[in-house]
């Protein structure tokens, strides 16, 4: 499965009304708390803002505000609870599709499952579900093409849902600006060729969403281009790089009295690289302000930071960046150090994801942090640090909440999550170090320790 995102429902709750299997009349209202366990969170009008939403066209034109975001290349189910034959929107979760068809019925299971009984342990049992299946046409397609080729995926979602008992009352497949209903009863009330999508904006729910000051954050790939890796042609001069430092850190990292040399090191490097971020003229919009943190950061200075946050003690150090001014600096450290991690240092990239995903999550941005924690799992799906962070995330706790006092320490995040640091600090170093030996093995040398101090 080439899937990395993890299934979930979000925490933001918003009233609808009617369970008619298609084209039903359906009321949202504001939310009414937090339920479910999200892999992104959606945004939400306050209580005073309530919005009527009355057939499929508007419930394929509520998604990008149910997320905060326009998915792509996506599974999204959307739990209803109902109370007096009014539903709220509860729990959202989301996946990709995966490319092979034979991945469709675990991942229809994994999703259901996840949603269903997240909400289930927060007290709030869906009762019906709503289904997206949002895709782009390919090379030769239409979006009715890619509305037929999903049709199996639609309906291993209804069964899957169905043996939960919590039917899925409307599929919708959103593609090349038009949609179409896998619950049509077929009756002529739907067109071969779908619904064209309202302009974005012109919404009653996108004029209640702009009134309450809530915003669609663009879309999904464009926040996922802020940590992805190069591909362009400087992308091997930095594996060069990295290849270069990692011949020269690996003996020092795997040595106890180098160690600490190599963490006074990288933090010191890295406090010099957020200042010289802080003190560059501001720039608009993320593209542009992306290209200009890449070009102050050397591709030496980059694999240095690289290589020494593979350690776990120097990493949870840098964690304390994560409020008030440096905050800002050290996200944008983090972003573009995964840009760095290329080739096959892509799993490195688990250490500079995860602090990113721990400041965004630390300064409010959950639709961020989740991202880039999800992506911090892709790299690497054992990596500990991000594990704990998305289950906290997914739980519905804030950064106060799971760590107490804020601390930005990452032993208290574990302790809160319920994992307490081993008691032998000298058997955990040795676990690290035989992981490490075994990576520098993969390549007949030093191997740089990725993931070496989860």
């Amino acid at each position: 499965m080439t899937n990395h995102n993890e299934a979930a429902g979000t925490s933001g709750d918003s009233d609808i009304s009617g369970r008619g299997r298609h084209a039903g009349d359906s009321a949202g209202h504001a939310p009414s708390g937090h339920s479910g366990r999200g892999a992104h969170d959606g945004h939400d009008l306050p209580r005073q803002h309530q919005v009527t939403l009355r057939t499929p066209a508007e419930l394929a034109d509520a998604l990008p505000y149910l997320l905060g975001y326009r998915p792509e290349d996506s599974i999204v189910l959307v739990a209803l609870h109902d109370g007096e034959r009014r539903g709220r929107f509860g729990g959202r979760a989301r996946l990709g599709i995966p490319a092979h068809a034979d991945d469709w019925p675990s991942v229809a299971d994994q999703l259901a499952q996840g949603l269903v009984k997240g909400s289930e342990r927060r007290g709030a049992r869906p009762e019906s579900m709503v289904a997206y299946l949002c895709q782009e046409p390919g090379p030769g397609e239409s979006g009715r093409d890619v509305m037929e080729r999903l049709r199996p995926l639609a309906q291993f979602l209804r069964t899957a849902c169905g043996r939960l008992d919590v039917p899925v009352i409307e599929a919708l497949c959103i593609s090349d600006g038009r949609f179409w209903s896998y619950c049509c009863p077929g009756q002529g009330c739907c067109s071969s060729e779908g619904h064209p999508m309202g302009l974005p904006g012109t919404s009653v729910l996108a004029a209640a969403a702009t009134y309450a000051g809530l915003q669609v954050r663009g879309s999904l790939r464009e926040f996922t281009a802020r940590f992805i890796p190069w591909e362009g042609a400087a992308a091997p001069e930095q594996q060069t790089a990295l290849d270069t430092a990692s011949m020269a850190l690996v003996p020092r990292i795997l040595d106890g009295e180098g160690r600490a040399e190599v963490a006074e090191e990288t933090l010191g490097l890295a406090r010099r690289i957020m200042k010289r971020f802080a003190d560059a003229p501001p720039v608009s919009g993320t593209r542009p302000a992306d290209l200009r943190d890449d070009g102050l950061l050397e591709h030496d200075e980059a694999a240095t930071l690289i290589l020494g946050l593979q350690d776990r003690t120097t990493r949870d150090r840098a964690a304390e960046w994560m409020e008030g001014d440096e905050a800002g600096q050290a996200l944008r450290l983090w972003r573009a150090l995964a840009r760095r991690c290329v080739g096959p240092y892509g799993e490195h990239a688990a250490a500079p994801l995860t602090l990113a995903g721990w400041v965004a999550w630390s300064t409010g941005d959950e639709l961020e942090a989740r991202e880039a924690l999800a992506m911090a799992l892709g790299a690497d799906p054992d990596y500990l640090f991000a594990r704990l962070l998305h289950q906290a995330c997914n739980e519905g706790l804030g950064s106060g909440t799971a760590i107490g006092s804020r601390s930005p320490d990452a032993t208290r995040c574990r302790r809160a999550a319920g994992h307490p640091e081993p008691t032998s600090a000298q058997g955990t170093h040795g676990r690290d170090r035989d992981t490490a030996r075994k990576r520098a093995s993969l390549r007949g040398g030093q191997r740089p320790p990725a993931s070496a101090h989860r």
